[in-house]
């Protein structure tokens, strides 16, 4: 799971590809705009807009392919802040402080474990908070350069507005040597914990697999790194995990938390009898449908190609996958695909993992029949594109999925 992949596809280029590629006509119903608050500036209050990962702004009214140019369009300036930024800054129009007045704020969450509240025009810090517990450090000796110097805050934090709350993952280690992995709940005005916060992230699930002990798993906050971003959906905040510099042991687990209380709600491991399939995806959020569905590219790792009657590996094992959570009754795999060579892609290291989920908007085509699509990418430099409703699954000799754009 080395990970040198980090891309972006433009939702526009994606829609183009498609029509052109396929050689069908159809119409894009596009997903409502965001809201746009009294200030004029739109909310970003998750990864890449919404939580299909679309990364559009369809309120944006002055940026134009004219004036978007080397001469009138660029870098203005930096804002300082006191570590490596990895994870998406956030923005919310017309916050109003106990003593600043309304701000339009960006929320900056950094590797030195510190989270920022500034003024999105003028940089100016409204409030900053370490999330750093006492004697306790960001620096890391484990020697990899996937995440360095420091290993505080990876992923990026998610809003809720409607509750005056922002959630953010914080890494740290003791002086013992140990780490520690919490979620935090933070007023968005003060900065002050919310909601009893912080919580320190545990986690166990049957199985056999890697971190299992007497048949079951034992998350070990040291063994892995929360890069991709949460997922906040129907009241309940989704972490999900991958490695901390691909050192074994370790698998894929995906942790769920009352947004309301911060209890633990529901926990599903997609490696239990297994190892690897963490989930990375170069920083990406899971997506999540209106159905309350959640899509996600797993790393490479184990996958069982005996399969079940219905399709499924028969030890419960998704590695380099992706993958369909339901969440209506509890969480698990829904759906999936894997690539007929899956295995091989595995044992080279071309994890279909490392690139993000992108839900497209709903598609009709020329026929009249409504498409549920999405789009993922990995290392393979091939685009798959699945139905939502029926990802294709595994089989040994072909694809069976959408549509497949190859050497992209």
């Amino acid at each position: 799971m080395v990970r040198h992949l980090a891309w972006a596809l433009p939702v526009g280029v994606l829609a183009i590809t498609l029509a052109c590629s396929s050689g069908h006509n159809f119409s894009i119903q596009p997903p409502a705009p965001a809201p746009r608050q009294a200030s004029g500036t739109t909310d970003v209050i998750t990864y890449h807009n919404d939580n299909a990962r679309s990364g559009q702004n369809l309120s944006e009214t002055v940026l134009t392919p004219s004036n978007v140019n080397v001469s009138s369009f660029g870098k203005i300036g930096f804002f300082p802040v006191d570590g490596k930024v990895d994870a998406q800054p956030l923005l919310l129009a017309a916050v109003t402080f106990p003593s600043a007045g309304m701000h339009d704020v960006l929320y900056v969450a950094t590797e030195h474990d510190s989270l920022f509240a500034m003024d999105a025009t003028t940089g100016t810090v409204l409030w900053k908070v370490s999330l750093l517990g006492a004697g306790e450090t960001t620096s890391d000796d484990h020697g990899c350069s996937q995440i360095t110097p420091e290993i505080g805050v990876t992923s990026t934090p998610v809003i809720d507005r409607a509750h005056n709350i922002i959630y953010a993952v914080a890494m740290s280690k003791n002086g013992a040597g140990n780490y520690m992995q919490r979620l935090h709940a933070l007023n968005l005005q003060t900065g002050a914990e919310m909601l009893g916060g912080p919580i320190t992230i545990q986690a166990s699930f049957p199985g056999t697999g890697d971190e299992s002990s007497g048949g079951t798993l034992n998350f070990m906050p040291g063994q892995h790194a929360e890069r991709a971003g949460l997922l906040l959906l129907n009241g309940i905040i989704y972490t999900t995990w991958t490695s901390h510099c691909d050192i074994r042991p370790y698998t894929g687990w995906v942790i769920a938390y009352n947004a309301s209380t911060l209890a633990q709600s529901s926990v599903l491991n997609l490696t239990p009898n297994g190892s690897e399939g963490s989930i990375w995806m170069s920083g990406a959020a899971p997506a999540s449908d209106t159905n309350g569905n959640i899509y996600f590219l797993d790393a490479n790792g184990t996958f069982d190609t005996a399969l079940n009657g219905s399709g499924f590996p028969v030890h419960g094992d998704f590695g380099n996958a992706f993958t369909k959570l339901s969440t209506a009754t509890g969480l698990g795999v829904s759906d999936y695909f894997a690539t007929f060579d899956t295995v091989a892609e595995s044992n080279a290291d071309e994890d279909l993992g490392s690139g993000g989920a992108l839900l497209l908007p709903d598609l009709t085509d020329a026929n009249g029949k409504l498409h549920h699509l999405a789009v993922g990418a990995g290392k393979d430099a091939n685009i798959y594109v699945v139905d939502r409703d029926n990802m294709g699954k595994f089989s040994p000799s072909s694809n069976n999925i959408y549509q497949e754009i190859k050497g992209t």
